[in-house]
């Protein structure tokens, strides 16, 4: 390689334009991606060689100036500035230096199984709250490090996509865009008339329903990135037809061999095995068979299976990880009885109810259709007389076609739970009838605001509310309706217990976005109680504000409490202890029926597989089941009701199908499970690569450490912190931070789980990043004003009791070039990492274990200027002798980054890394020389 070549290859130093810069990967001939030396990534510039005026020659690295001197305050506020402005980190993990989280072991696991497969098809159907989108994010931002991949997308339900595009952003640097219905005409009018939205923005999250259509799907498979992580992916497989044209547009985008796919979902099956094994088969289309297959096929399928699917319980993540990583759940039920004229009514309807249904006579259809139409019916007045109030004023006829039909079905037992959320207007009434007005009349004698005090239901959760309130909790209210999510949240602002506390009502009569800022203005609030109707019971997760489920309302499908409680159950829930309470009427009919039918049978069946079951999907014995526990096995015994929910034909038909359904998931869950990975023999790899880039505990110290020279100092306000950026110095990185939106007066805290309204800084935080990258900046400007705050010395002396002998400490910026090769192409890879090295008097190495540790010992004694002086110069002069010894420490931390990548290799052993060969890892020489610091001895 001759010198004019190494002098341009990446890692390399080159004056252009007055000024040093980096060589960046992805060079191209004479045009280079430069990196100014002291700038941010932010600020690569595109550079031909060929056409610069005073050309491209290779440059050096200054080293400090005696002249300059500080203090040790000085020297770690350099050293962590340097650790904190690295974003290419030296490591097998690519990404450690871009997540703005720490993962957890077990979440690594996925990780780790992509790096195993020549081309990532991965099924992850880890539980509710676990981190699925965590899992995928990690595999995006480590393909995209690795220079494996340059464009990705994420395709979801619509209510989720503003969910994952704050998710890549905030915590993987990733910044996608957004593609709806509603945002793409406007992406679409920005552009070029030759270009798509697909071609031009590299990282998208788009709708499921706004590609899906034959009109779109063409163009989306045609310009679709290679890594594709598919959310809710169950909900692409089954058999209505938006499900059917989600499917033919996964199906299309798997038949692209080489295309990168990663399927997330919680619930795999969905009840589902048509729909499951179609799932499968967009991993490898021959697992699509595994149920149709031979024994033997059937063993060497699921042992293929295997490597690309993973399914983790809570109780499997308790056995890897440390205990109480996630809240301790707390469940509860409360009663009510239904008396007086809530009785009356309630016994009113369902006497009507039965009469529509008899009336229906032995037509199958109309008589199946009668029946959901007033089970929709109950299932209003069993919410609120407001919502029975609305159901029966908007009456429909129920003489509908089979679609309509499919659609009252859906609405009744909450449907499919990713499709139907946005579905929480009252069901129309059952049938035009005179006798309905009777009926109108007493729900709207109930629904007035007079009267909610005397409704049982209202009454119980009021008590409920305020016992939650009064032992600290945060609650979310979980309601059916509008109407009840009104009503209820109307009658909680009135109570004097509840003075003081801030509550809202979020329905599905919000557009999502609307929704998302009711619920965040809520979050800023110290005391807050939320009421809300399913259309947040997914895509908007609560857990940084929230911390208690109230179940108002029974669902009926027994996956939707499972994912309204996740909202607050989940990973990054900051209190040790969540709560969920379930309230039913103890003799009101629907309740028991559901109860005893769908959500007793699902939590007996949740216990024993440890993780949900779907309920089978047969309509007819679920309308048979419901019919003969609510309608057609009722009677009167003195006034009340009584029923026998679960010894009716149907519902023991139920019970059976459900329990093959469990024996089947307890099986699959032996085959799947994921004993061959370690996490814990490769998290050591990944905290390295943190510690070599700075992690939380550098992350606080850097923080307090340089606002507080930067004269806007943190004000400690409970566990968070006030950051005054209108008071800080200099007015150039003010503004700077003011183009980031980081202005005034702003609320931050550190660690896992800040509360609601607070900035999370972690060292890949933007505010964290512009800081580091300009007080690094500024002490390489030769230029800056000594005077400035920002300008720190690269050098300094000092006396401490943590050295018997004169020791320089020099702190040194590392590049290396990593090849890497992938499907045959060769990559070239830019790592940076800060080392600290130290020397004798003589210049000799010294072998010390903690290196950090001696910068870090207390300084004794100050020194007379001219020692100080005399030490200062003496180690300039030896540090111009030393370059062949810091070559070699350089070379050094390539050995070590070559074995930290192998180790990773054998933790995820297979073909492919025969394929793709050794990592070959290069250092840049010579090393940039940062800053360096003479410690003396204490002389008693």
């Amino acid at each position: 390689m001759t010198e004019s070549a190494l002098a341009f290859s990446p890692g390399s130093l080159v004056r252009a334009r007055g000024r040093e810069w980096i060589v960046l990967p992805g060079a191209a001939g004479t045009v280079l991606r430069l990196r100014p030396l002291s700038g941010a990534e932010s600020d690569v510039q595109v550079v031909d060689a060929a056409l610069e005026q005073d050309g491209v020659a290779p440059a050096t690295f200054d080293a400090p100036s005696p002249e300059r001197h500080g203090t040790q305050a000085d020297a770690l506020l350099l050293k962590d500035a340097l650790l904190l402005s690295l974003r290419r980190g030296a490591g097998p993990f690519r990404s450690a230096g871009r997540i703005g989280f720490e993962p957890r072991a077990y979440q690594l696991v996925p990780l780790l199984m992509a790096l195993k497969l020549d081309i990532v098809r991965l099924l992850i159907a880890d539980d509710v709250g676990i981190g699925k989108t965590i899992e995928a994010g990690l595999i995006a931002r480590e393909f995209l490090d690795r220079g494996e991949i340059e464009r990705c997308t994420v395709l979801c339900p619509p209510h989720l996509v503003d969910q994952w595009v704050e998710e890549l952003s905030s915590k993987f640097h990733i910044h996608a865009v957004a593609v709806t219905s509603a945002s793409a005409g406007k992406l679409e009018r920005d552009l070029p008339q030759s270009e798509r939205i697909f071609d031009v923005h590299p990282f998208t999250v788009v709708s499921l329903d706004y590609v899906k259509s034959d009109r779109r799907r063409h163009d989306f498979l045609r310009a679709c990135p290679d890594f594709v992580i598919i959310d809710e992916a169950h909900s692409c497989t089954g058999a209505g037809r938006g499900m059917q044209q989600r499917y033919q547009l996964l199906t299309g985008l798997a038949e692209k061999p080489e295309r990168h796919m990663v399927f997330l979902t919680a619930t795999p099956h969905s009840g589902d095995a048509e729909a499951f094994s179609r799932l499968l088969g967009l991993i490898d289309p021959a697992f699509a068979a595994l149920n149709e297959a031979t024994e033997t096929e059937r063993r060497t399928l699921r042992e293929r299976l295997a490597a690309n699917f993973v399914q983790r319980r809570r109780v499997d993540i308790d056995a890897w990880s440390e205990k109480g990583l996630f809240p301790r759940h707390e469940n509860d039920e409360r009663t009510y009885r239904l008396s007086g004229e809530y009785q009356k009514f309630f016994e009113d309807v369902l006497d009507y109810c039965a009469e529509v249904t008899e009336r229906a006579g032995t037509d199958e259809r109309r008589r199946r259709l009668a029946f959901w139409g007033t089970l929709a019916l109950m299932r209003c007045v069993a919410s609120s007389p407001a919502a029975a109030q609305r159901a029966l004023i908007t009456r429909a006829n129920l003489d509908a076609d089979p679609a309509e039909e499919q659609a009252i079905r859906d609405r009744v037992l909450d449907g499919e739970a990713d499709d139907l959320n946005e579905d929480d207007a009252e069901p129309a009434g059952a049938i035009e009838d005179p006798r309905l007005k009777s009926l109108i009349d007493q729900a709207s004698s109930l629904a007035v605001a007079t009267k909610l005090a005397r409704d049982p239901k209202v009454k119980l959760l009021t008590e409920e509310i305020t016992t939650l309130v009064g032992d600290g909790f945060s609650p979310v209210v979980f309601c059916r309706y509008i109407a009840t999510a009104k009503a209820v949240a109307e009658r909680l602002r009135t109570l004097p217990a509840l003075k003081g506390i801030s509550i809202d009502a979020v329905t599905g009569e919000l557009a999502s976005p609307d929704r998302e800022a009711r619920v965040a203005l809520l979050a800023a609030q110290e005391k807050r109680l939320l009421v809300a109707t399913d259309c947040l019971s997914e895509g908007i997760n609560l857990q940084e504000s929230f911390d208690a489920v109230v179940h108002y309302d029974l669902s009926w499908n027994p996956t939707r409490h499972q994912q309204r409680e996740g909202r607050v159950d989940r990973f990054g829930q900051p209190s040790k202890k969540v709560r969920s309470l379930l309230l039913y009427g103890e003799n009101n009919p629907v309740d028991g029926a559901v109860l005893n039918v769908i959500l007793r049978k699902a939590e007996a069946i949740r216990r024993d597989t440890g993780v949900p079951v779907p309920l089978p999907d047969d309509e007819r014995r679920m309308t048979e089941a419901l019919m003969q526990a609510v309608l057609l096995r009722r009677r009167r015994d003195t006034g009340q009701f009584s029923f026998d929910f679960t010894e009716t034909p149907a519902a023991r038909e139920i019970d059976r199908a459900w329990r093959d359904a469990s024996e089947r998931e307890k099986k699959n869950r032996t085959i799947f499970a994921q004993r061959q990975l370690k996490p814990e023999e490769v998290e050591p790899e990944w905290e390295k690569a943190r510690s070599l880039l700075g992690g939380p505990a550098e992350t606080r110290r850097f923080v307090e450490r340089s606002l507080r020279r930067l004269r806007a100092p943190l004000d400690p306000v409970g566990r968070a912190f006030k950051a005054p950026l209108a008071s800080l110095i200099p007015i150039t990185l003010r503004e700077r931070l003011e183009e980031e939106g980081f202005e005034g007066t702003v609320r931050v805290q550190f660690g896992d789980a800040p509360g609601a309204g607070r900035l999370h800084l972690h060292r890949a935080h933007p505010l964290v990043g512009l800081i580091a990258e300009a007080l690094v900046e500024t002490a390489l400007d030769d230029a800056a004003d000594p005077s400035d705050p920002a300008t720190l010395p690269r050098c300094g002396v000092w006396r401490t009791r943590g050295t018997t002998q004169i020791t320089t400490l020099v702190l040194l910026r590392v590049r290396h070039r990593i090849e890497t090769s992938t499907q045959g192409k060769r990559h070239s890879l830019l790592a940076e990492e800060a080392a600290l090295v130290a020397f004798d008097a003589d210049g000799s190495r010294l072998e010390t274990a903690n290196l950090p540790a001696l910068l870090e010992s207390r300084p004794e004694s100050d020194l007379p200027e001219i020692v100080r002086n005399r030490q200062l110069v003496a180690a300039a002069g030896r540090l111009r002798g030393l370059a062949a010894e810091l070559d070699a420490v350089a070379r050094e931390r390539a050995e070590v980054l070559t074995a930290d990548h192998a180790r990773v290799r054998e933790a995820a052993e297979t073909r492919r890394a025969r394929v793709r060969g050794a990592v070959e890892v290069e250092p840049v020489l010579p090393p940039d020389v940062i800053g360096f610091y003479v410690l003396l001895p204490v002389v008693d």
